[in-house]
């Protein structure tokens, strides 16, 4: 997330609020820090959690403002604290904490006006966790969830005009499994489930920069499994809707190196 957007909105989160977040020093500060049980009134603990946040010491300040709702459940400012400190969790990159603070926020406040910020953190915690293609997507899918439900509630936010250009990077990283795993396939010769996988690409994540490949390898796998038909069909979608793209030269090259010697199916 830029910095320009971090700052937006952590104003968003102390809107009416005392204090102002400044995310500057993102770094993660002492987990090792001593957070005792000490009475203080709440104006005071909020205001060192806060100070905390600000240096960047991010887990203690996040500890600090669980201390908040713990000393004083029932003042407006445990309702701040628990949000703030499900956004220090973030910034110290504890997603799960994150995930789970913001959570609770919801279930306890569904209506409050900081609650659009609560979903958009939950959604950014898992969208930060989104690993490489080549390993399990459940985090992803899980993102992408996440992402189109702060769309669909909030649509006119900043939140929801960000994870709409978030949800495109989603949709392409998804498309990318998809497509390695169509590839192993091929290189196996399992040429019908390389093709169910390409398909989906083209069906499902059609908007993504792997749709021409995706393409192109329908074209092979179905000339690969007798369908000269059907790899002339993908062929011509491909040179319809990506004309002059490398793949559609490769798949016009594969159609005519197979004009002979493949039977229709």
């Amino acid at each position: 997330m830029n910095q320009t957007l971090r700052t937006r909105i952590s104003r968003a989160v102390l809107l009416g609020a005392a204090f102002a977040v400044t995310t500057a020093c993102a770094g993660g500060g002492s987990a090792d820090e001593d957070v005792a049980y000490v009475a203080r009134d709440v104006e005071s603990l909020y205001a060192e959690a806060q100070r905390r946040l600000d240096r960047g010491n991010t887990a203690l300040a996040a500890a600090l403002f669980d201390e908040v709702e713990r000393q004083h459940p029932y003042s407006p400012w445990a309702r701040r604290a628990q949000l703030m400190s499900a956004f220090s969790y973030y910034i110290a990159r504890d997603y799960n904490k994150a995930i789970q603070n913001s959570q609770r926020f919801l279930s306890i406040h569904p209506g409050n006006k900081d609650a659009p910020y609560a979903y958009y953190l939950i959604a950014l915690s898992y969208y930060e966790q989104i690993s490489d293609v080549n390993r399990d997507q459940s985090i992803t899918e899980q993102a992408q969830t996440a992402l189109r439900e702060v769309n669909r509630r909030f649509p006119q936010t900043e939140y929801a005009a960000d994870a709409r250009l978030k949800l495109d990077l989603v949709s392409d990283h998804l498309a990318g499994k998809e497509m390695e795993i169509g590839r192993h396939y091929q290189r196996s010769g399992q040429w019908l489930a390389a093709a169910l996988r390409f398909r989906n690409v083209v069906e499902t994540f059609e908007t993504t920069s792997h749709t021409p490949e995706a393409l192109y390898r329908l074209t092979e796998s179905s000339l690969a499994l007798g369908l000269r038909e059907e790899g002339v069909k993908y062929a011509a979608v491909l040179g319809a809707n990506y004309p002059g793209n490398e793949w559609y030269e490769k798949a016009y090259e594969l159609v005519g190196d197979h004009a002979s010697d493949v039977t229709p199916g």
